[in-house]
């Protein structure tokens, strides 16, 4: 038996009503890859739909945070390419396929991500303002030697994260044992890009729509906005590539965009 490339490396928390609807879509693709689950929160729900998926089950018993948890489902992953998927999201049935034939033809990967669809209100939303601007600030990746530009990269993450974390394939013969870190609860993703932009290799975009990213009241991303945590975390981000009063300007604009991650927009 041909030993297994990718791994899809659920991160479940509590008792999402939606996580057996993601495990589906990765039992769905037609590429064949392996699939886990990793919880710092086990209950008998999670439990009930690993055995009946017959999926893997880790039980982070260290630190839990979001980042720890990311960073416990990378670990747990025995694969070359890895995709922390989120539980509330769905993936597409080329999605596994797409990212195998990308990185086996590009070795020197670091990370590797598609366009997405939003999912509000059991609706799947091809086209908004949000996702045009984010497919505008990655156009350039579609030139592939800009993948490998440092500069190119860290330009379009200067004026804000338009890669969509639950997109992402990690290539860890490529990365660093932990590729998340601790203390972020907002910006935990764009640090991390902002970190690996450094780093020799490539960052691969795929514009095909391969995945939809749910929005809804109970997401984490709901609740960060909620208590105003994105904000101070927007303002450390812009300041790693911005003198303070440029930052300062760039996260007054940018607080513009958590108005998206409302349902009655």
């Amino acid at each position: 038996m041909e030993q297994k490339k990718h791994t899809f490396a659920i991160c479940a928390y509590k008792e999402s009503e939606y996580l057996e609807d993601c495990i589906r879509s990765l039992e769905d693709q037609k590429q064949d890859t392996q699939i886990i689950i990793v919880t710092s929160t086990p209950n008998d729900y999670i439990s009930a739909l690993a055995n009946k998926y017959e999926l893997p089950l880790f039980i982070n018993t260290g630190k839990r945070g979001i980042t720890e948890d990311w960073n416990f489902a990378y670990k747990m992953a025995n694969t070359n390419y890895v995709t922390i998927a989120h539980q509330d999201d769905l993936y597409y049935q080329d999605y596994a396929f797409e990212a195998i034939r990308y990185l086996d033809k590009h070795s020197n990967t670091l990370i590797y991500f598609t366009d997405y669809a939003e999912i509000r209100n059991n609706a799947t939303i091809y086209d908004n303002r949000l996702l045009r601007i984010k497919r505008i600030m990655l156009s350039p990746l579609k030139i592939k030697k800009f993948g490998n530009s440092i500069f190119i990269r860290r330009r379009i993450l200067s004026l804000g994260c338009p890669i969509c974390c639950p997109s992402v394939t990690f290539v860890k013969s490529n990365l660093p044992e932990m590729v998340f870190t601790s203390g972020f609860r907002s910006d935990e993703d764009w640090e991390a890009w902002e970190k690996l932009s450094k780093l020799k290799g490539r960052f691969g975009y795929n514009s095909k729509v391969l995945m939809g990213h749910r929005i809804h009241d109970g997401s984490e991303t709901s609740a960060i906005i909620n208590d105003n945590v994105r904000n101070k975390e927007d303002l450390q981000m812009f300041n790693k590539f911005w003198p303070l009063p440029i930052a300062k300007f760039l996260t007054k604009i940018y607080a513009n965009s958590e108005k998206s991650n409302e349902l009655n927009e």
